[in-house]
């Protein structure tokens, strides 16, 4: 009886569920940062195992917009959450339950006939008294709004702390079906998808303040160079790099260059093993002004 089936995590920013979301897969499929918002779509990573297969859809963390992106990504997993089989709220055991949490958990009651897994992540970071009061207050909320959780789950995507456990919980509550996507596969993102978001995960580090949320990153072209040898290949990946002010693209490229290259480098030393061969990353940074507000650049940046 082999099951396969799709379970969304949801959250708010911040609350770990790209971090899971690589841990539970085994291998890294969504970009990573301290920042807020740093998803900006649904990403697929699968699970495999002799029992069933986990299509797992990582989705932007929902928050009260400011712009038409922020609008567009609470859409975006709204209509997520709509259509798999589980919904995972991830919860941080080390922070309180806030209005966020509440209201994401009030909006899921509503799905009343998806199954509800919370996950507490970060739980290397509390002490397990802490743990277990975070723990009856998710439990209480989901009370006080007329539903269950079919599971409850404390994990470490970090130190992989009960991450097979929340596996095991997961594939039973799957419909019985033959495998959604190849064994062996990890995601069905294309490669020029992961790797804009790789730069991009290279360009939040030591940013602050706005800049985070004006990064956007286009593949404009990758192309196998010519006249190399076959056990030595060589791919040449162009890259556009958006942010919204002249100030800010002063900030990504750095004093003489200094901070692009170190982005580039990154960026590199994430792809090649993805790609399987030597990469020349040409990065190139434009403006393309308020385009988090303006419908038709977010739709030539992806949006």
């Amino acid at each position: 009886m082999f099951r396969a089936g799709f379970a969304c995590l949801v959250g708010r920013p911040n609350a770990g569920k790209s971090t899971l979301t690589n841990a539970l897969v085994g291998h890294k499929v969504a970009i990573t940062s301290d920042k807020p918002q740093t998803t900006r779509h649904t990403i697929r990573g699968l699970v495999h195992r002799e029992a069933g297969q986990l299509v797992l859809v990582d989705t932007p963390g929902v928050h009260k917009p400011r712009t038409l992106l922020g609008e567009r990504l609470n859409e975006v997993v709204r209509e997520t959450w709509a259509d798999v089989d589980v919904i995972i709220m991830c919860l941080p055991a080390n922070e309180p339950l806030g209005p966020g949490d509440r209201y994401i958990a009030n909006e899921i009651a509503g799905m009343r006939r998806t199954p509800k897994v919370a996950v507490l992540t970060k739980v290397d970071l509390v002490d397990r008294g802490s743990l277990a009061e975070r723990l009856l207050e998710v439990d209480q909320m989901a009370k006080e709004l007329g539903f269950e959780w079919a599971h409850l789950v404390p994990v470490s995507a970090k130190s992989g702390e009960q991450v097979e456990l929340l596996i095991e919980q997961l594939i039973p509550m799957m419909p019985e079906s033959q495998p959604l996507y190849p064994l062996g596969e990890i995601t069905d993102e294309p490669e020029e998808t992961l790797i804009a978001e790789l730069i991009r995960e290279a360009a939040l580090d030591g940013v602050r303040d706005e800049l985070p949320h004006s990064i956007a990153v286009v593949i404009e072209e990758m192309v196998q160079r010519e006249g190399r040898p076959a056990a030595d290949p060589m791919i040449d990946v162009y890259a556009v790099l958006y942010v919204e002010r002249e100030s800010q693209k002063a900030i990504v490229i750095g004093r003489g260059g200094e901070r692009l290259r170190t982005v580039g480098t990154r960026a590199r030393q994430e792809i090649s093993p993805i790609l399987g061969m030597k990469v020349y990353l040409d990065i190139r940074v434009k403006v393309a002004k308020d385009w988090q507000q303006d419908p038709k650049q977010m739709r030539r940046l992806g949006f």
